[in-house]
């Protein structure tokens, strides 16, 4: 939907846009992103650290990625953005008494006025949750940045396992994902929409999540443990109480599912926001108490070379993440949620601090950027 949108002559290219420009030949095949293994009972299992936006020559996973992926027997996500439950609820109106209290006067207008820059048809999020509706923006920003939802990086690994006919599990659930974006109170998700308008506006979000794929892109761990110091996504108690909801307070449920499924027999590819990755509540160092040995394998930043690779046969993930009608629908809050999870993720976890995405919806909190719509 947002990306049909986009082919307006005063907005920015739309995602299937971006990857015809890739040509025939697409130039691929390096590593990106966070890559840890971890070893217990004699299986191994991997953790990956991702964005929920991506660039459209990232749509095929790097050689080390490629073979840690090929040689688990599940891919774990922290959602599953095709799964149809998943799309009902991340799609489901809102209260439209919240709406009201929520988005009336200045705030209504600063809403529309985003939606308008970011080529948003009218009235098209207006029924999703006030957060998710901002969310959905964070995932929309960086386009101008070559970035967009439609090749978040949870996608395109979600691409290659279904190519590879390999199962799909969620680490969480969609209403436990809304709720940690919307915070305890009415009061306290007003006071985050507005900040993310506030970030929107100043061009501030879409700086982050730039600087976040940057860092993504090239392995830099060691910066990204930094991300505090130069996100700029921290500086109020709001936002911390923010981060540590969408990142601390969520990663111990990550690690037990991540562990449930390495206890059934499984070697479990778990695919979550990188910002989750980080810290001595990150999923390394929780594996790492719970009896795994956790070893670095794409931590240390890179400057690699792209190599040309066949032509990709079909554009899968961003058809399926732009066409119109019921998918259409179903991912539009997810995107949202994504994006903020991303761009606060971005913005912390504020995208998660969301990525966000990170996410970015799926959108919004997919890291998960500052979120405050936060990843």
């Amino acid at each position: 939907m947002f990306a049909v949108a986009a082919q307006a002559a005063d907005c920015p290219p739309s995602a299937i846009a971006s990857l015809a420009k890739l040509g025939p030949g697409v130039r691929n095949g390096v590593d990106r992103g966070l890559l840890w293994r971890i070893e217990r009972d004699g299986r191994t299992s991997w953790l990956y650290g991702t964005i929920h936006i991506g660039r459209a020559e990232w749509v095929r996973p790097g050689p080390t990625v490629q073979k840690a992926l090929a040689q688990s027997d599940a891919l774990a996500l922290e959602i599953d953005s095709r799964d149809e439950a998943t799309a009902r609820v991340m799609g489901q109106p809102a209260d439209p008494a919240l709406l009201s209290r929520m988005l009336s006067g200045e705030r209504a207008r600063r809403l529309d006025r985003q939606n308008t820059e970011a080529c948003v048809p009218p009235g098209a999020t207006a029924k999703l949750q006030p957060i998710l509706q901002v969310s959905a923006l964070a995932g929309l920003v960086a386009r101008a940045d070559g970035l967009y939802p439609e090749f978040g990086v949870d996608e395109t690994m979600a691409v290659s396992a279904r190519n590879g006919n390999k199962p799909i599990f969620a680490l969480e659930n969609a209403a436990d994902q809304i709720k940690a974006l919307t915070g305890d109170s009415e009061a306290e998700e007003a006071e985050q929409v507005d900040a993310a308008l506030d970030e929107l506006e100043s061009g501030q979000l879409r700086g982050q999540m730039k600087e976040l794929a940057d860092v993504w892109a090239r392995s830099d761990a060691d910066k990204l443990a930094r991300y505090a110091d130069w996100c700029d996504c921290l500086r109020t108690p709001a936002e911390q109480r923010l981060m540590k909801r969408l990142l601390d307070d969520r990663n111990p449920g990550l690690a037990n599912g991540i562990e449930r499924l390495h206890a059934s027999g499984k070697g479990v590819f778990a695919a979550v926001g990188a910002l989750h990755m980080i810290g001595p509540q990150g999923l390394p160092a929780l594996m790492a108490t719970r009896g795994f040995t956790v070893t670095p394998v794409l931590t240390s930043a890179q400057a690699q070379t792209a190599v040309p690779m066949p032509a990709l046969s079909a554009p899968e993930p961003a058809p399926r993440a732009v066409r119109g009608g019921k998918a259409a629908k179903g991912q539009k809050g997810q995107k949202a949620q994504k994006g903020a999870v991303a761009a606060k993720g971005a913005k912390g976890a504020k995208s998660s601090k969301a990525a966000p995405a990170s996410k970015g919806a799926k959108a919004p909190a997919k890291a998960a950027p500052k979120g405050k719509v936060r990843r």
